[in-house]
């Protein structure tokens, strides 16, 4: 039976021997959803609120509130970046959804995104040392629909009380004016997760994959299919990093992007969508087939597989092909399956596979260093800088076929992105305050250690109580069972 610190991994030991790889990925998926269900239940989630001040005594009670706090108060009515120094708000990232598009399910109803969220602001405290806190809101107006604006007035109201936004889960084409909108109305940094955070990790992992294939990222094809937030993002990063659009084609569900694509022209709310119909598939390929015929790379972000991606479009390919297949919480195609169909290096959005590329790499150090700094937005050039900083940091460590990422153990990847974005937010004049790279990767270093001494130190005196067992004993059994 498995064990409460066991890893992905050690399950494998644990199935029927004559559970087949495919079963087996499927049987981890279902123990994931049923111990994640459990353990929930048990915590009732799985973050909360605690005081990092002290009380020595009674008189301190009216140091921490009245009357000796007016003069918080009244400093910061008079200098409001005072609220950096004078408050938490310098090391506090809101994370807002309106649940509209939560993982591979889709619209979860406001309260539905409360455990991605939790997620999010958890592994922003224990990745890298930074507050956060669950903000699910209503995003419907009154005509029963998910308007933009409501999420735009929302973050621009709490604004005051946090250092950075971090928006999550909106489904598109809201996402595109949400964050449009917000980065150059909002005086802090306004981030989407789920587009900028996943096309820098992308980016940093395709930068690796390529060096590892021995290929130039100007000369190769790259065949994207998906067009969603992530994908667009990603499209566009790859571009600035050096990626030639004529070489690469990106698929919807409608079939290629491209010029004679009227249905997206039409529509202002996809301008992001149309940007890469303009700029990509001159040849104006419309299915994903042709389009994969000889390409070098493919990055899939489009729905939960495992049969998406298809192997016998994997066989047609170039040599050493790549393939980055990253839905979750089931990727397009099984590492496997790729792997048999002749791929090089295949990359997923999971753990239990090699060559995880996901966001939680990349956003609990980004938002560190543009916090650092005071960042007012986050730039593009920062996320790029970010993504130079994940790849390099993997290549130092060694890379091949089946590393191309750091892991979320790996603590110094975190400080090592908080200061490449805190120095490009200095460069790009989007800094409030300068500091040196080591003052920032110090600083990481420490925050992010403390946050775990804490963590350790709850565990050990059982403030924070360890799941019974049975608890995995019995999401266990329901995937064996489901899966026979």
């Amino acid at each position: 039976m498995p064990k409460i610190d066991m890893t992905l991994a050690d399950l494998d030991s644990l199935f029927p021997p004559n559970f087949s790889e495919e079963q087996k990925a499927k049987a981890k998926t279902i123990f994931l959803k049923e111990l994640a269900l459990s353990a929930h239940t048990f915590y009732r989630g799985k973050t909360m609120t605690m005081p990092k001040a002290g009380i020595y005594g009674f008189n301190w009670f009216n140091v921490w509130y009245t009357p000796g706090v007016s003069m918080v108060s009244t400093s910061i009515r008079d200098n409001n970046d005072a609220s950096f120094d004078l408050s938490n708000r310098g090391n506090l990232v809101a994370v807002v959804s309106d649940s509209t598009r939560v993982l591979g399910d889709g619209d979860c109803t406001p309260p539905g995104g409360l455990g991605v969220m939790e997620g999010k602001a958890f592994l922003m405290k224990y990745l890298g040392g930074v507050d956060a806190v669950a903000l699910c809101m209503n995003s419907y107006n009154d005509k029963g629909a998910h308007d933009p604006d409501k999420i735009i007035d929302f973050v621009k109201m709490v604004e005051p009380s946090f250092g950075a936004i971090n928006l999550e889960d909106i489904s598109q084409p809201n996402c595109y004016k949400v964050l449009d909108t917000l980065r150059e109305a909002c005086d802090i940094p306004v981030w989407h997760d789920d587009a900028q955070g996943t096309g820098c990790v992308t980016a940093a992992g395709l930068m690796n994959a390529l060096k590892v294939a021995d290929k130039d990222i100007a000369n190769v094809r790259i065949v994207m299919l998906g067009a969603g937030a992530s994908n667009t993002t990603i499209a566009r990063l790859i571009i600035q990093a050096g990626a030639d659009p004529t070489r690469m084609s990106m698929f919807d569900s409608h079939g290629g992007l491209h010029t004679g694509r009227d249905d997206i022209k039409s529509d202002p709310a996809y301008y992001r969508k149309w940007e890469l119909c303009q700029a990509t598939n001159p040849e104006k390929i419309k299915d994903i087939e042709t389009a994969l015929q000889g390409a070098d790379v493919l990055i899939a972000l489009s729905r939960p597989g495992p049969d998406v991606v298809k192997q016998d479009w994997i066989r047609t390919m170039a040599e050493k092909p790549i393939v980055f297949a990253c839905s979750n919480p089931v990727p397009e195609i099984y590492p496997f399956a790729a792997k048999a169909a002749g791929a090089y290096i295949v990359a997923t959005g999971r753990g239990d596979f090699p060559n995880q590329v996901n966001n939680s790499i990349g956003f609990p150090g980004i938002l560190k260093g543009a916090l650092l700094v005071r960042a007012r937005k986050i730039t593009d050039e920062m996320a790029l800088a970010a993504a130079y900083s994940i790849a390099h940091y993997a290549e130092k460590k060694g890379i091949g076929p089946e590393r191309i990422m750091p892991t979320m153990d790996e603590t110094e990847v975190f400080a090592e992105e908080a200061t490449a974005v805190a120095m490009e937010a200095m460069n790009n004049g989007v800094a409030r305050i300068s500091l040196t790279r080591d003052e920032v990767y110090e600083t990481t270093l420490h925050d992010i250690k403390e946050a775990r001494a804490i963590m350790d130190l709850l565990m050990e005196k059982e403030f924070i109580k360890k799941p019974d067992i049975k608890l995995l004993e019995a999401a266990f059994k329901k995937a064996v069972d489901a899966v026979k």
